[in-house]
């Protein structure tokens, strides 16, 4: 077994696998950049390295500094865990010519699934179906435009050296064809510095079906069934389960047959995915499931697997790599119950989404069920990296309660000030179309005014709120409850609301915003007295341009005393991989500028102003 384990990523998976190498008695090392110094997966860590700063080009991804970390501090593995350098041939190579053993997907296999053009030959070649397409060399437009014509609108555009839902486009009708093969080609030249594109049948009715595949180097593959990972939004996924509803178990025989075939097509050693597409208009059918991606690494959504097996993946990676055979054969593998795992972001959902960052002040979840999370309550969400807190993963003995169950675990979750998606998830969990099983990826589309809060407070929790500010009559000697000498004077109430309790902070230290926090169904409503500067604000058609999400400032594309349209797009944000273009609200002159490019604003910033000729 390996003794020391470097672990080059952060965050949640970082303690993920600090948990399990702890169990093996493995001494584990963290690397990280400085804004991640007081992160709990620095201070579980038996080492710590600091590799560089915050931009994870100069510190994550710098795969000299990662190295000189291992030699340092005597690791003898490397764990890449998923995202940063997981999936990067060369890194694992210089990891192997250390004399380090690589925790991961031989880079053969990495290189073999990384382009998707290639990979599709080699997965025809090894008798998996793929999706009907066009995978061929004359990348000429004339050529596209014939074989999108040829399979029958619509077709997907994707880019072969694409992922994260960048560098694909759905084409509907002929006379679109080109314009968006130019959009992706812009895209994909930009994300990865590759123009290259696959054309690809789409599938009107998709589900996201994936495999979880082993290997070992004894020659031995195995699957741990499937993944139902049609839940999402952006082509990101939101909710996974396992098994996927409605898989008959002669669909599953081949399906999971099929990525086997895949996994040994590339001598696969490790954990990986196979990822496959399905037509779900009929329901699942062997004959409607065609291969689409390998993911050469751990998934993020890998603890429903790890839930219907039993079984710890992060135990058979190491065991694995340090060549150990599989630990169970594929007759000693069965599914018990069902398991979904819901990703609680930082971000809003009735602002489109938008990135959320800053303090953690309250960070609660639900007792009975696992959370995998990287941040604690005192913490912070920072913009520089993925805006994920949390995995919130169920299990139950159907997929009707395991459904539930989560429903109530994203209800029961409590974050403060940074917003969340915790009442979207909620929504989605207990939406009548979610529990029959009907998913696919249109699901979050069709029923988006179902599953995204209002942005106004309901009549429940106005009601909360006021029973809050007047808690038991006001009895002026309950109003001190909470008082101490010299420390912030805090009072919890609970106020029942619609049969459900639910928790209210009421901080009263100078400098807070608001007098309470009312936690109802995923959702932090602030409320108190209403103070001059909510009564002083300025409106919509002001002009004020103010950044609706902390981040930096990527491009300024106007001047002072420009000339602009409503709609013409002034500057560009970016946080948490987003981007945001702020528009002119009407057709005027910049009156005011006040950031440059490269600028950190707070949300809430002035950034410039827009006059209306009469001023």
């Amino acid at each position: 077994m390996i003794d020391s384990l470097l672990i080059a990523n952060r965050g949640e998976i970082a303690r993920r696998i600090i948990r399990t190498a702890r169990a093996l008695g493995i001494r584990t090392i963290a690397v990280h950049s400085d804004v991640d110094a007081a992160m709990p997966f620095v201070r579980e860590a038996d080492a710590a390295v600091c590799i560089g700063t915050a931009p994870a080009a100069d510190s994550y991804l710098r795969q000299d500094r990662i190295l000189a970390a291992a030699r340092e501090t005597g690791a003898s593995a490397i764990h890449p865990g998923y995202g940063f350098l997981s999936e990067n041939a060369d890194f694992a190579e210089a990891v192997i010519a250390a004399g380090l053993i690589w925790v991961g997907a031989p880079p053969a296999s990495i290189r073999a699934m990384g382009l998707k053009d290639a990979a599709k030959q080699r997965m025809i070649a090894a008798g998996v179906p793929v999706t009907p397409g066009y995978l061929g060399d004359d990348q000429s437009p004339a050529r596209l435009q014939a074989e999108a014509d040829a399979i029958g609108y619509p077709v997907l555009i994707k880019a072969v050296a694409g992922g994260g839902g960048k560098g694909m486009r759905k084409v509907d009708a002929r006379e679109e064809f080109a314009e968006l093969l130019a959009s992706c080609r812009r895209e994909a030249a930009a994300s990865f510095g590759n123009t290259q594109v696959l054309i690809e049948k789409y599938i009107l009715s998709p589900r996201h079906i994936e495999v979880q595949v082993f290997g070992d180097r004894h020659g031995q593959v195995v699957h741990l069934f499937e993944r139902d990972c049609s839940l999402q939004r952006r082509h990101q996924k939101v909710i996974e389960e396992a098994p996927a509803p409605g898989m008959d178990a002669a669909t599953r025989a081949a399906v999971c047959d099929a990525a086997v075939k895949a996994a040994r097509a590339v001598d696969y050693v490790g954990a990986g995915t196979i990822e496959f597409i399905a037509d779900g208009s009929e329901g699942l059918r062997a004959d409607r499931i065609w291969f689409m991606e390998m993911n050469t690494r751990l998934q993020v959504e890998h603890p429903v697997t790890e839930a219907i097996t039993g079984q710890d993946l992060v135990e058979w990676q190491l065991r694995v790599a340090a060549g150990e055979p599989l630990p169970r054969r594929q007759e000693d593998l069965a599914i018990h119950g069902w398991a979904m795992e819901a990703r609680l972001y930082a971000e809003n959902p009735a602002s489109g989404f938008l990135p959320s960052t800053g303090p953690l002040d309250r960070l609660h979840f639900p007792p009975g069920v696992r959370v995998d999370s990287g941040v604690e309550q005192g913490g912070a969400v920072t913009p520089y990296y993925d805006p994920m807190i949390a995995k919130l993963i169920v299990h139950g003995t159907t997929r009707r309660e395991a459904a539930a169950k989560l429903a109530a675990a994203a209800r029961d979750t409590q974050v403060w000030p940074v917003k969340t998606n915790a009442a979207f998830l909620a929504r989605a969990a207990a939406h009548p179309a979610f529990v029959a099983g009907a998913v696919d990826t249109g699901f979050i589309e069709r029923h988006g005014d179902d599953l995204i809060p209002a942005a106004d407070p309901s009549p429940a929790v106005l009601a909360a709120a006021a029973a809050a500010l007047l808690p038991e009559g006001r009895d002026p000697w309950v109003g001190l409850r909470g008082f101490r000498v010299n420390r912030t004077p805090v009072t919890s109430v609970a106020v029942a609301v619609a049969g459900s309790t639910h928790l209210v902070a009421q901080p009263r230290a100078a400098g807070h915003n608001q007098d309470g926090v009312l936690f109802l169904d995923g959702e932090a409503w602030p409320f108190g007295p209403p103070r001059a500067d909510m009564l002083a604000g300025g409106s919509e058609g002001d002009g004020a341009i103010l950044s609706p999400m902390p981040g930096r400032v990527i491009a300024v594309l106007i001047a002072p005393g420009q000339a602009v349209t409503r709609g013409e797009r002034l500057l560009v944000l970016e946080a948490m991989k987003m981007e945001q273009a702020l528009v002119a609200p009407f057709d005027g002159r910049v009156a005011e500028l006040k950031v440059a490019e490269g600028a950190q604003v707070p949300e809430g910033t002035l950034l410039a102003r827009i006059a209306t000729g009469e001023e």
